[in-house]
């Protein structure tokens, strides 16, 4: 058998990182991905050199395209269930990503939704 997803969204929250037991470094994050007027949510999550790499480079609003697997409920092949803080079930999609492309610039100051090839700034880089 084999899935995989391929999702493009912004992140909800900063990456957290952390390291387990035996040194692996994991990353994880939630994404969102929009699709006409709805919204679903991922809990992504990364290892080893790509957890770091996100743990520096990524932030919330960050626009990133992951590619993974999604991790089911072992016991029903759905996906989680958990109970939120208000006492309802909800479900959550869960990805181990292979794959996470950085598509918004680091550090340059603009809101992830906003369009990087924006003309006013790309007519401001043209050096003649």
């Amino acid at each position: 058998m084999y899935q995989k997803i391929i999702q493009v969204g912004n992140l909800g929250s900063d990456p957290e990182l952390r390291y387990t037991q035996s040194g692996k470094a994991v990353c994880n994050f939630s994404m969102a991905v929009n699709l006409r007027d709805k919204t679903s949510w991922y809990r992504v999550s990364t290892w080893e050199k790509l957890a770091e790499a996100c743990k520096e480079y990524l932030h919330k609003g960050s626009k990133v395209l992951v590619e993974g697997e999604l991790d089911f409920d072992p016991g029903t092949g759905n996906p989680k269930m958990y109970t939120r803080k208000d006492g309802e079930t909800s479900t959550v999609f869960e990805v181990t990503a292979i794959k996470v492309v950085f598509l918004s610039n680091y550090g340059d100051g603009k809101d992830a939704s906003e369009d990087p090839h924006d003309e006013d700034d790309f007519e401001n880089e043209i050096p003649f």
